[in-house]
């Protein structure tokens, strides 16, 4: 099955307590693609977040966490973080939602989680009255690169490194 049915069984909606533990796992499944892709930054296996503080965000206004909901179980996530520079000297007063993280189960990828996601964010975004979307996506995450890609997402800067001890190369 390419594509999942639309149905009572699936749902996008706000991160609640009960899906602290499905979450907690696909934090290990983000960590571990970029552990395997930079082992010298990522601990692995490892969670952003503890249960604690999962909870605390939940809560959080200003960092709202969207989960698809299927058969009861959480398939993917966005977490996002409201970000404004109010009277910056640079840069202009403008309201951007940053998408910190969006993963889908590793064992459903290709069936259009992660763009339903993706446009539920934009979608809220837009409601919010935010100027933009923003994300930063690591160069050892190729399918997410060209993921965000098709979502029409453009580099908008770029981070650059030199890693000054031993000769680390990044694995693609």
């Amino acid at each position: 099955m390419d594509q999942l049915q639309n149905s009572a069984d699936m749902c996008i909606r706000r991160a609640c307590e009960k899906d602290t533990g499905d979450i907690l796992k696909l934090l290990v499944q983000v960590d571990m693609v970029h552990h395997n892709g930079r082992p010298d930054l990522f601990k692995g296996p490892a969670s952003k977040y503890t249960a604690e503080e999962l909870s605390a965000l939940y809560a959080d206004e200003g960092r709202p966490i969207f989960v698809y909901e299927l058969d009861g179980h959480v398939a993917g996530y966005a977490f996002c973080i409201f970000k404004q520079l109010p009277n910056d000297n640079v840069l202009t007063d403008i309201k951007t939602l940053y998408i910190d993280d969006l993963c889908v189960d590793e064992k459903l990828r290709g069936k259009h989680i992660g763009k339903s996601l993706y446009d539920y964010v934009l979608g809220f975004a837009k409601e919010a009255g935010c100027y933009n979307v923003t994300l930063n996506v690591w160069t050892c995450n190729p399918g997410a690169m060209k993921f965000y890609e098709r979502c029409g997402l453009v580099p908008q800067k770029i981070c650059m490194e030199k890693i000054l001890s031993g000769h680390f190369v990044c694995a693609v």
